[in-house]
């Protein structure tokens, strides 16, 4: 039953995430106007116009669609970084231990700093533009992941299988590369998921604070450009100007969620064992068994 559940969520997430992937893809041929295309503005919602125009006359679901595109792309781009560059540190951390002291101190430093906070920091007095938020979030985001490849690798380096590579005269990037890397990929799966989360956050905050490029089209821009609308809530235009970017946001978090609950009962052989379910009621030790401990414990 619960791993119906789980292939439940898996097929929800996986869902969501591939519509709005294909929807950013597909962004110049799904929308009808270009982005930067003028209309008169404040148009209410019609069948040429199917959310209306903003403010300044552009159509809001060419903008949805092209902020898709930026705000995934931009995502994309920075975990993809952020989680490579955490596990191949995190890889040479475990496996050699006077590199690896020197990394986890720096990986100590980064950690006892605020991340959002410091980001905005940054966003506040650098030059803002796709680059500039890319970096940020790369910069902030291979610690984590850093750390958890490195607790893995250590448990795995001592065991049987990398002896016996080392004894038949393998190098120590080829046991990387060949042995412990798999090993750590379903950890790193995991961390990319929750990683894409935070950036995809952080980015639209950042837009929403104008912090970000504000020539770009994105979900944050939209809200923010929103938000300065003097008669935003005395009317129904937050419904088509406000709604749409925010619940594509909650959307897109909430199936990353769901994968990443997915992801983690996959990586985590012991989260699919019925035996570590919460149960009051002792597991019954089989007979062979129970022979195999009466035995030991009358010669010992």
């Amino acid at each position: 039953m619960k791993q119906t559940r789980v292939e439940k969520q898996t097929l929800v997430g996986l869902g969501i995430l591939l519509f709005f992937g294909l929807s950013a893809l597909l962004a110049p041929l799904l929308a009808p106007y270009s982005p930067k295309e003028l209309f008169a503005p404040m148009l209410a919602p019609s069948a040429k116009h199917p959310l209306g125009t903003n403010d300044i006359g552009n159509d809001i679901l060419c903008e949805l669609l092209y902020g898709a595109s930026f705000s995934l792309a931009i995502s994309s781009i920075a975990t993809i970084s952020a989680t490579a560059l955490g596990l191949a540190l995190g890889l040479i951390a475990g496996y050699w231990e006077k590199t690896g002291a020197l990394l986890m101190r720096l990986v100590d430093i980064f950690l006892a700093m605020p991340r959002f906070p410091l980001i905005v920091l940054m966003a506040a007095f650098l030059k803002p533009g796709p680059l500039t938020l890319a970096a940020f979030f790369i910069l902030f985001g291979w610690p984590q992941t850093a750390r958890l490849v490195r607790s893995q690798i250590l448990s795995e380096r001592s065991r049987e299988y990398v002896a016996a590579a080392r004894l038949i005269g393998a190098s120590d990037w080829h046991i990387l590369w060949r042995h412990l890397l798999p090993s750590v990929i379903p950890l790193a799966l995991v961390r990319f998921v929750l990683e894409f989360q935070h950036v995809l956050l952080s980015e639209s905050s950042l837009s929403f604070l104008g912090l970000a490029d504000p020539t770009v089209k994105s979900w944050g821009n939209m809200l923010h450009h929103a938000f300065s609308y003097p008669t935003l809530f005395i009317s129904n235009v937050w419904v088509r100007w406000i709604l749409p970017p925010g619940a594509c946001i909650a959307l897109v978090t909430t199936a990353l969620s769901l994968l990443s609950t997915s992801l983690e009962v996959w990586a985590n052989p012991r989260l699919r064992s019925p035996q570590h379910c919460c149960s009051s009621t002792p597991q019954k030790q089989p007979e062979k068994q129970k022979h195999k401990t009466w035995a030991f414990a009358r010669h010992s």
